[in-house]
């Protein structure tokens, strides 16, 4: 139990436990009509979008909203910059996983959170649902969720916005 206690207080205290652990209510329909008419405009480097709501007459508007990475930043309080590194060399992340007690093969494209001691396969799950962009397949950690792992145990920058 006391290794739990441990993974715990470390994402308390991670930058990033505000945007793993923050429960502001969304609505399923509200996402599915901001992504149905989502673009990302390569020029201001955001997503824009349009969302209904009501005005002060209570009648239903379109309204445009733009997304950047600066909002996202802010709003989740990454502590991340723009010149913040987005890849770990790959030997430093195998390295720490054998030192996480990972036994699995390391020379493939995805990571069994299975094959970690159990303190982090905690760590690995939680991070898995909470930045993974999948649908299913929770056992396997992609490798951009393993390098933003890596760099948050040793303490290193990482751009994860």
């Amino acid at each position: 139990m006391g290794s739990f206690v441990e993974i715990l207080k470390f994402i308390e205290e991670s930058r990033i436990c505000k945007a793993l652990t923050d429960r502001n209510r969304c609505y399923r329909s509200h996402v599915t009509v901001f992504w149905n008419s989502a673009h990302y405009v390569e020029e201001d480097k955001a997503i824009h979008s349009v969302v209904m709501m009501k005005d002060e007459n209570d009648k239903d508007i379109d309204v445009a909203v733009k997304i950047t990475v600066g909002d996202i930043r802010r709003v989740l309080e990454l502590n991340d910059k723009d010149e913040d590194p987005i890849h770990v060399p790959e030997r430093l992340c195998k390295g720490l996983w054998f030192r996480m007690g990972y036994t699995g093969f390391v020379n493939e494209t995805a990571y069994h959170k299975s094959k970690f001691s159990k303190p982090y396969k905690f760590l690995v799950h939680f991070m898995v649902h909470a930045l993974g962009h999948k649908k299913g397949g929770y056992d396997e950690s992609v490798d951009y969720v393993m390098n933003i792992i890596t760099c948050l145990i040793l303490n290193r920058p990482y751009n994860i916005s």
